[in-house]
């Protein structure tokens, strides 16, 4: 009688599984800690439910084979991004969840009770963990706290975060893997923009979560979608008024700056705002709709008589590449809306499809970005 069948399928599973031992590593984290952890871990709580966009690169056969608890989010915040996982992995709705460490809402005995090996968390996140003390009580009942970042500096961090992640979960070759495409197709629009002498930048504005709230209007600094945009050869308006990553620009100053091209920010936020004048992004969303909710969003006073309305230079952009390592993508797609002469053969769909194909356990689907001066949209 062969192992196999003496032990079965499953329970092989496990035996294979108690076979790989864990032993302490010591690395340094996106927030410049030396952090201990037995590694490869295995029980993992995820201090933003969107960081399964990483763990999908990693556990890719079942991305949430580890996760023993998260934060709520992802569900709220990319519904439809959690409908396609949902439907692979059902049981996702199982794991357990928490409230965050920013509303004070976070449960320790919770956390405990999930036994983890350790909790990975957005280094936005530190200030405050630093203010509740969360980090010496969970460092008290033997739970550490890896810092990663793919949301503040994700240029400067992603790379750097996926590898502290390959080394936790024992995927360090996968990581390597994934971080080389990433370079390679930042490289793409980069090394172009680069080798221009002369280069025209055009000022861009980023509404962030255009239609959100009646406000207008949230934006980006020198970080996140900020940064795409420089990277992409374009100049970020906002960055003149907004001195760290986040903040808010003036209708007026929109107005007074006059960008020669637009670009809002969207999700499916029924769960936050239901039918709010948001623009719905994301895998599988109706673009036709999204559009139609973009074209309105130009008619608020902050857009009027600006030049890139009148010049139907608008576009809408999946929100969550500001807080994935997809982040790479929004950066295509950028350069080709600010210099279409310099990117002919630059696709961004043919990216997302290679990213998809070669690095995510879901099929790809359109819907991540929409513009109102093409009639074709993905």
């Amino acid at each position: 009688m062969t192992l196999h069948s003496l032990l079965g399928a499953s329970a092989l599973s496990l035996f294979a599984a108690s076979l790989v031992q864990a032993d302490p590593i010591t690395l340094t984290d996106i927030a410049g800690r030396e952090v201990t952890v037995d590694a490869p871990v295995e029980r993992v709580i995820l201090g933003e439910g969107r960081q399964i966009f990483f763990a999908s690169v990693l556990d890719r056969e079942d991305p949430f084979r580890r996760v023993v608890g998260w934060r709520d989010d992802f569900r709220e915040a990319s519904p439809e991004s959690y409908d396609i996982y949902a439907e692979k992995f059902p049981e996702l709705t199982d794991i357990p969840t928490f409230g965050g460490f920013k509303d004070g809402s976070f449960d320790i005995e919770q956390a405990v009770s999930l036994n983890p090996d350790v909790m990975i968390m957005n280094l936005e996140s530190k200030a405050a963990t630093d203010e509740a003390g969360y980090e010496q009580k969970l460092a008290k009942v033997g739970i550490p706290i890896v810092y990663v970042d793919f949301r503040e500096k994700p240029f400067e961090h992603t790379s750097q975060s996926m590898q502290i992640i390959g080394e936790l979960f024992g995927e360090e070759e996968k990581a390597e893997e994934f971080n080389s495409f990433y370079e390679a197709q930042i490289a793409r629009v980069t090394d172009v923009i680069a080798a221009q002498d002369d280069l025209q930048r055009p000022l861009v504005f980023v509404e962030r979560a255009g239609g959100y709230s009646e406000d207008c209007c949230m934006s980006f600094g020198d970080g996140n979608f900020g940064r795409f945009v420089e990277l992409a050869g374009g100049t970020n308006m906002a960055s003149e008024f907004i001195p760290g990553t986040f903040g808010t620009v003036n209708p007026e100053q929109v107005i007074a700056s006059d960008p020669d091209q637009i670009v809002v920010t969207g999700g499916n936020w029924d769960a936050y705002v239901p039918g709010g004048a948001w623009v719905g992004m994301g895998p599988g969303s109706d673009i036709p709709e999204a559009k139609k909710k973009l074209a309105a969003l130009t008619e608020r006073p902050a857009f009027t008589g600006v030049k890139a309305v009148e010049n139907h230079q608008v576009h809408g952009i999946w929100h969550q590449f500001y807080n994935s390592p997809y982040s790479f993508v929004a950066v295509q797609k950028l350069a080709t809306w600010l210099h279409p002469e310099l990117f002919p053969d630059l696709d961004p769909e043919e990216t997302l499809k290679e990213l998809h194909a070669r690095f995510l356990p879901v099929d790809y689907k359109p819907g991540y970005w929409v513009s109102l001066g093409d009639a074709a949209a993905n």
